[in-house]
């Protein structure tokens, strides 16, 4: 999962990474969020198993990249291999020390990538109670490609999510399933 800083990346991991263990699998997660106060690049990597021995997914071996901005999607290109299922939203926040954001960012991202989904913001505008859970929003798209049963998606968004969210969240995630 990547993204930049407020977008909610460590929350989704969360959500992910207890889904899966509450469905039996070993997990591992590795996070960086030191510049996500300030709009910089955050990244989890998240694995899950039987068994697993590291929490780092190695260059090339990504089975599923979730992105929650553009230009973050070609920043991790390298972790992809061809059969890297890519969702991501086509969301543009400026990076740091740049005055316009990059052009031809969605037309790279469809040579470097084979199996792409994407989501317009746009699209879910009107669709969810509070933009806020957009993250929760692609984990619902997440969630037609990872053998997670939708009581495990439920308990954990319930335990990781802000009380007095969990409706919010739970429609926002449902959202994303069906879209």
């Amino acid at each position: 999962m990547v993204g930049v800083g407020g977008q909610g990346i460590i929350l989704s991991s969360n959500i992910l990474s207890l889904a899966a263990m509450r469905e039996g699998n070993d997990v591992k997660k590795s996070e960086i969020h030191g510049m996500s106060q300030r709009g910089g690049s955050v990244f989890s990597h998240i694995r899950f198993g039987e068994k697993v021995y590291s929490p780092v997914i190695p260059a090339g071996e990504v089975d599923i990249l979730l992105s929650l901005e553009a230009l973050e999607t070609l920043r991790w290109a390298e972790y992809t291999s061809e059969n890297t299922n890519v969702i991501y939203m086509k969301d543009h926040i400026l990076p740091a020390g740049l005055e316009t954001y990059p052009e031809g960012v969605e037309d790279e991202i469809s040579k470097v990538f084979k199996n792409v989904k994407s989501i317009d913001p746009k699209d879910l505008k009107g669709k969810l109670e509070n933009v806020k859970s957009t993250n929760v929003a692609l984990l619902g798209m997440l969630s037609k490609h990872i053998p997670i049963k939708q009581a495990s998606w439920e308990y954990a968004i319930e335990k990781c999510v802000p009380k007095g969210t969990f409706d919010v969240n739970l429609a926002a995630f449902e959202t994303g399933k069906n879209l």
